[in-house]
C-alpha cells in the first residue's frame, strides 16, 4: 500500500463539502465561492476537502480569476486557500492558478493540468489504496504546464506527453515524462525522477531539466542539436534539486523521492543535466558583467547585442 501523505496543518478554517454541483459552474461554483469569500476578504487561511469528477473541468481557475481581480498579480500569501480533492479531476485542473492556491489531488487528471500556471501550487497523487507503483504508471494527461510563467507542480507519478511545453517559470517535478518533454520550454526548472520518452527538449531554449538517468540511456531521447548534457556538479544546482525532491517527498509521500534522499551520494552521479547551449552561453556572460558589477537591464542588453553579433 502507498504511503498517504498527511494534510499539511495549515491554520484557519477546515471545511468538507459533500455536494459537487460541477465545481466551477452554476451552484458548485457559487457554493465554493460563498465558502472561500471571506477568506479572500481577510486573507485568513482557509483548508477545504471535497470530492472531484472528471467532468468538473477548469477547476480553481475562476477561483484565481477573483484573486487577480482582487490583489493583482501578486495574488495571496502562499497556501491561503488550500483545495484537497479526491477523485478524478477533469481538463484543465489548476489552469492559470494565481499565487496563494494550493490544489491537492488524490487521485488522477486529464489533460492540460496547470495551463498557464501563474504563481500557484499543484500536488497530485494516488489513492492510498492504489496498487500501482506511481513511477511507472500514468496518472496525469498530456501537455500539463503549458505555457506556464511562475509556481510549482509535484506530481507523483508519469505525466502524458509534451509536458511542460512552453514553460517559462514554473518548477515541477515529475516521476517520468511520456514524448515531447519539456518542448519549446523557455524558462523555469524540471525535475524528472523516472523514465523519459523521445524527442525531449525539442525546440527548448532556457531552463533547465534534471533527469535522474538510472538506466543510463536518457542520450537516446533528447534533442542533441540544441541541448546539452551535463553531470550535476555545481553546489547551486545540488542544493536546488535536494530541495525540490524535498518537496516532492513531503508534499506527496513520493516512495521514489525518499529512496534518492536516502541514498543521495550514490543516486547524485546518475543525474543529467539540460540545458539549452545558447540559454547557458547567455546565463554564463550574464555572469561574467555581474561579476564585473554590470547588472540589470544594462548587463541583459550588452550580452544580448554580443550574441546578436556573433550568431
Amino acid at each position: 500500500m502507498l504511503y498517504k501523505p498527511e494534510i499539511p496543518p495549515y491554520v484557519g478554517q477546515v471545511c468538507t463539502v459533500k455536494q459537487n454541483h460541477h465545481l466551477e459552474s452554476s451552484l458548485g461554483y457559487r457554493e465554493l465561492l460563498a465558502i472561500y469569500k471571506s477568506s479572500l476578504e481577510s486573507k485568513n487561511p482557509i483548508n477545504i476537502i471535497l470530492p472531484i469528477k472528471n467532468t468538473d473541468r477548469v477547476v480553481g481557475t475562476i477561483l484565481g480569476s477573483e484573486i487577480t481581480h482582487l490583489y493583482g498579480a501578486e495574488g495571496l500569501a502562499e497556501d491561503t486557500i488550500t483545495l484537497h480533492f479526491k477523485g478524478s479531476a477533469g481538463q484543465s485542473f489548476g489552469a492559470f492558478l494565481p499565487h496563494g492556491v494550493s490544489l491537492i489531488l488524490e487521485g488522477d487528471a486529464n489533460d492540460h493540468v496547470g495551463k498557464g500556471l501563474s504563481g500557484g501550487k499543484i500536488i497530485i497523487y494516488p489513492f492510498a489504496e492504489s496498487p500501482f507503483v506511481p513511477q511507472e504508471n500514468i496518472i496525469i494527461g498530456n501537455v500539463a504546464l503549458y505555457g506556464a510563467t511562475r509556481g510549482e507542480a509535484y506530481i507523483s507519478g508519469i505525466t502524458g506527453e509534451r509536458f511542460c511545453i512552453r514553460n517559462s517559470g514554473a518548477s515541477a517535478v515529475v516521476e517520468g515524462v511520456g514524448d515531447s518533454g519539456c518542448e519549446y520550454m523557455t524558462g523555469g526548472t524540471v525535475v524528472i525522477l523516472g523514465k523519459t520518452a523521445r524527442n525531449f527538449a525539442a525546440g527548448m531554449s532556457g531552463g533547465t531539466a534534471y533527469v535522474f538517468d538510472i538506466n543510463e540511456n536518457f542520450s537516446n531521447y533528447y534533442n542533441k542539436d540544441i541541448v546539452l548534457l551535463e553531470s550535476l556538479q555545481e553546489v547551486n544546482n545540488i542544493i536546488l534539486v535536494n530541495k525540490m525532491i524535498l518537496n516532492h517527498k513531503n508534499y506527496t509521500g513520493s516512495r521514489i523521492a525518499e529512496e534518492i534522499l536516502n541514498d543521495w551520494e550514490n543516486c547524485l552521479p546518475k543525474f543529467v543535466k539540460v540545458i539549452p547551449k545558447d540559454y547557458k552561453l547567455v546565463t554564463e556572460k550574464l555572469e561574467e558583467l555581474m561579476q564585473k558589477g554590470i547588472g540589470g537591464q544594462e548587463a541583459t542588453i550588452k550580452v544580448f547585442e554580443e550574441v546578436s553579433k556573433n550568431g
